[in-house]
């Protein structure tokens, strides 16, 4: 996930108009989701806990260590830090992540239903198909830790019976692979009410999702 490095501020400054064009494109409602992105120092930036993004400000954002202490901002950071920590801490090469209540992907995390990789696009920038976490209660270390362990080798993946989990090389690019997602997921419900969803070959599909990893980790 190589890219230019962005200073401090301009990920703080990132990630705040992530925060508002997540909630502009109906990624999310109301105050619901969440946002993170590792600084350059190592520590992360999160979005703060229950606060209109429209009104969300930099110095409502707030940053903790990766172990959730927090050492800048006077409000609370989101209740679901521990999911967002958890991915930058196990995962060197996670600059951003992103957690959203998308209503396609949704659909599909409510009927644990993962989300196939049938356009190649999709393999290119996500990795292949998005898998379903098992369910566990939100804000919990359980939780944080079985998210984080889906994206490995992926980009997205869904949460049981609440919503999407996506990561990326800086704020705006899981801003990308989230509405990416979800597109694809409006995309395949609509193939299957005009019929059943044809898969792409499974070479293609292994070749493409090649990009999407040697992207990452520079491995093929």
């Amino acid at each position: 996930m190589s890219s230019k490095t962005l200073s401090a501020a301009e990920t703080k400054e990132q990630l705040l108009w992530v925060a508002k064009e997540m909630l502009r494109i109906n990624l999310v409602q109301g105050t619901a989701g969440n946002l993170g992105a590792r600084l350059p120092d190592g520590n992360a930036v999160l979005t703060p806990s229950s606060l209109d993004y429209m009104e969300m400000t930099l110095d409502d954002l707030v940053v903790c260590d990766l172990d959730g202490n927090v050492l800048e901002g006077t409000r609370g950071p989101t209740t679901e830090k521990a999911l967002h920590l958890a991915a930058l801490r196990q995962h060197e090469d996670i600059g951003a992540t992103m957690h959203c209540h998308a209503k396609y992907a949704t659909m599909f995390a409510l009927t644990r239903t993962p989300i196939p990789a049938v356009i190649e696009e999709f393999d290119v920038f996500v990795g292949g198909d998005v898998e379903v976490a098992d369910y566990c209660t939100t804000g919990t270390q359980e939780l944080a830790d079985e998210v984080a362990s889906r994206v490995a080798t992926k980009a997205a993946v869904l949460m049981a019976n609440h919503g999407l989990f996506a990561v990326g090389k800086n704020p705006k690019d899981a801003l990308h692979i989230a509405a990416l997602v979800e597109r694809t997921a409006e995309i395949i419900w609509g193939a299957h009410a005009l019929g059943s969803v044809v898969p792409l070959p499974e070479e293609v599909n292994k070749t493409f999702a090649g990009y999407y990893r040697f992207g990452r980790t520079g491995t093929m």
